[in-house]
């Protein structure tokens, strides 16, 4: 892996991205600049009265194709993924079956956009709560789930009436371009749906031009918490919303009378499903001591189990990490914790973009890897003297997005559950899970706000208080 070439390059009018894998041209899309971004949003505010005037059912209708198109799309999205992200075809395939379940869940929501009749107490005053359509928004996605967060970024700011801008992730322009040609093939009026592309080197600066652009009313990130709070502060300037979707360090407990079976399925497949490249991927597993060695080892038997090799193939369950960044930082999370006492009990560095699955044990406080996010598939696993040691554990983390709990005991689990801190928590369920009519986000350095149902119509939509007199009005002067 030693001297190859960078994962991107560009000219003046374009750039082109590597396949992480084999060095070669994956994909080229337009290097466009500030200028083009404000063209672009300019273009989308234009677009966006006539399509807020349209009928409920109307864009619902549109939706709906969109969703066929999308699907209609099978093999250009799965090559596209694998060439240009490292993916494997299963990932790619379930990627775009979820996003088709966005788009039609946005479609249902339509004519869910309500408001209500509020009693007032002046006489003869009708008083509305009505949610409305705000104008242009930007959806900022990123590379690890390419399709179904493209698509999450722009659905249901659709379907509530408004236009949208889908800033492509570097990573991945053609990927997230073929979804734009989707929506244009359903017949969205032109200029609702747009998308701005750019070199990395390029990304601040049209990053900043679309946030700063007058006709760009609301933004959604999905990424790095790093980047989130840049994007926060710049929008704040212009005390514009945001939605945030960030970084993730999900913690999974197994207590002493989980379900040990389960509980590794569920915990090898939220730590390594894509390479660990998800933000609710499993990357601290909690265990009771006293079920800490039988789940151990069946746990790292498990990740010894899930080979990895060429997605082209599609021979193994694990394909590749995105770049040899990755591959350095996972790395040096694993040097950093067995130098201070950890044991790696599976897998091992990694020295290329084909990372092992990795098992770390006796993970401490005082390790990088208890607090920072690999991003790469390798977990943390430590043990806990009891439940409550268990909940603080889990609780001792600058992120909250997603947490799972293993036990026999619902009600036990429930209960432990609502004691996390976190947006999202399941019972006996993988950290990994995601439903298009569900509101997902998270808290603390997770983000703020929902994505997903009636959560992103609140979202994408601007509450206004309208009132009609019926009668004569009295006043004071």
């Amino acid at each position: 892996m030693k001297g190859r070439k960078p994962a991107c390059k560009e000219d003046r009018l374009t750039f082109t991205r590597l396949n992480p894998l084999t060095g070669e041209i994956a994909s080229s899309a337009p290097a466009m600049k500030a200028p083009d971004a404000h063209a672009v949003a300019a273009h989308a505010a234009t677009a966006f009265p006539a399509w807020a005037a349209m009928g409920p059912n109307a864009r619902r209708a549109v939706l709906m194709k969109a969703a066929a198109a999308l699907e209609a799309r099978q093999d250009d999205f799965v090559a596209a993924m694998m060439n240009e992200t490292g993916s494997t075809a299963g990932w790619a395939m379930f990627n775009l079956g979820l996003a088709a379940g966005i788009v039609r869940e946005a479609a249902a929501l339509t004519t869910h956009i309500t408001g209500e009749v509020i009693p007032s107490d002046k006489p003869g005053c009708i008083a509305m709560a009505l949610k409305e359509p705000v104008g242009v928004i930007l959806g900022i996605a990123p590379w690890n789930a390419p399709i179904i967060l493209g698509v999450r970024a722009i659905a249901t700011p659709l379907a509530c009436g408004n236009s949208v801008i889908l800033k492509a992730s570097e990573a991945c322009p053609r990927t997230h371009m073929l979804i734009v040609e989707a929506f244009a093939e359903a017949g969205f009026p032109e200029g609702v749906v747009n998308i701005v592309t750019n070199a990395p080197e390029d990304a601040a600066e049209v990053v900043g031009a679309l946030i700063d652009a007058p006709e760009v009313k609301r933004i959604n990130f999905t990424g790095s918490t790093g980047v989130g709070k840049i994007i926060a502060k710049r929008a704040a300037e212009h005390l514009k919303p945001c939605l945030l979707e960030l970084g993730g360090k999900a913690p999974l407990l197994v207590l002493e009378d989980a379900d040990l079976d389960e509980a590794v399925k569920a915990a090898a497949f939220g730590a390594f499903m894509n390479q660990g490249q998800i933000c609710m991927s499993t990357e601290r597993i909690i265990v009771v001591e006293s079920v800490a060695d039988a789940f151990i080892e069946k746990f790292a038997a498990k990740a010894r189990s899930l080979t990895v090799g060429d997605p082209r193939e599609g021979k193994t369950p694990l394909g590749a990490v995105i770049d040899r960044k990755t591959v350095d930082h996972v790395n040096s999370l694993i040097d950093d914790a067995v130098a201070k006492g950890a044991s790696v009990a599976a897998g091992g560095k990694g020295d290329s973009v084909l990372m092992p699955a990795t098992v770390v044990t006796g993970v401490t406080s005082q390790m990088n890897l208890y607090r920072d996010e690999s991003f790469g598939p390798v977990v943390a696993v430590m043990r806990a003297r009891d439940e409550e040691q268990a909940i603080e554990l889990a609780n001792d983390s600058q992120y909250g997005l997603s947490a799972a709990v293993f036990t026999r005991d619902t009600a036990r689990g429930l209960r432990i559950a609502r004691r996390i801190q976190s947006g999202i928590c399941h019972v006996n369920g993988p950290t990994v899970h995601d439903e298009a009519q569900m509101p997902f986000g998270g808290v603390g350095a997770s983000g703020y706000g929902r994505f997903g149902g009636k959560a992103g119509i609140d979202s994408f939509t601007e509450q206004r208080w309208i009132t009609m007199e019926t009668q004569a009005g009295h006043f004071p002067i």
